[in-house]
């Protein structure tokens, strides 16, 4: 089945759509953005998330002892790395947590993109690689898809060898059409279910879901 997460959960209410609708994670963000949670605040959301719902915090070009205490204070389960973060500050990572921890490391899809993989081949290789569209001047949450058509081939190659998450653009109504064309692990979406940043469509996060689902049904029951 494929993993869904549903970013940029900012309150207790959307945080408790996202579960009822079937979410698999629920993500935080504590780099700069409109979407941006307290550590404090984060954990009163995650204090009532079932154990079975992953509670992922996003960082972008943070010190590694900086998120550690975040996933501490807030009681994250993984961590979403969108910045210049390399294979030994993964290691790095890993080694100073006291507790087991998922990460996730993005990609931003673009010429020459899949050469952003083989960085991570010989140490500090992350859990889960993230495709998304963000550059330099926006990370994740730009509500902008990559080039799907031209990047497909390549997107799945690298879904054979790793798992991967398709974000950036997706929609209630565009996200059947991501998992057909990339059979990804998993999909990431914050501003595609969006009343304004911050705030979820509690509607739209449950017919992104049901997209997602039978999407994949529809996959397997071709297989």
């Amino acid at each position: 089945m494929i993993w869904v997460k549903i970013c940029g959960i900012a309150n207790l209410d959307d945080a408790a759509a996202a579960i009822e609708a079937g979410a698999d994670a629920i993500g935080f963000v504590f780099a700069p953005s409109p979407r941006r949670i307290s550590p404090r605040d984060a954990a009163r959301v995650i204090g009532v998330v079932p154990d079975k719902v992953e509670k992922i915090g996003v960082f972008v070009n943070q010190q590694y002892d900086i998120i550690l205490k975040t996933v501490a204070e807030a009681g994250l389960t993984g961590v979403q790395l969108h910045g210049e973060e390399d294979g030994q500050f993964i290691e790095e990572l890993r080694n100073e947590s006291k507790l087991p921890i998922r990460v996730v490391k993005s990609i931003t899809v673009r010429e020459g993109f899949e050469s952003g993989f083989s960085e991570f081949e010989d140490h500090g290789r992350p859990d889960v690689f993230l495709l998304d569209s963000g550059g330099a001047a926006a990370r994740g949450g730009t509500g902008k898809r990559f080039d799907w058509r031209s990047s497909a081939p390549l997107v799945r190659l690298a879904a054979r060898r790793h798992h991967i998450i398709i974000a950036g653009g997706l929609t209630p109504d565009n996200v059947a059409e991501a998992v057909k064309q990339f059979r990804p692990y998993g999909v990431d979406v914050a501003s595609g279910v969006e009343l304004e940043p911050g705030k979820k469509d509690h509607d739209k996060v449950r017919q992104f879901i049901s997209a997602t689902r039978k999407a994949d049904s529809d996959l397997i029951r071709a297989v």
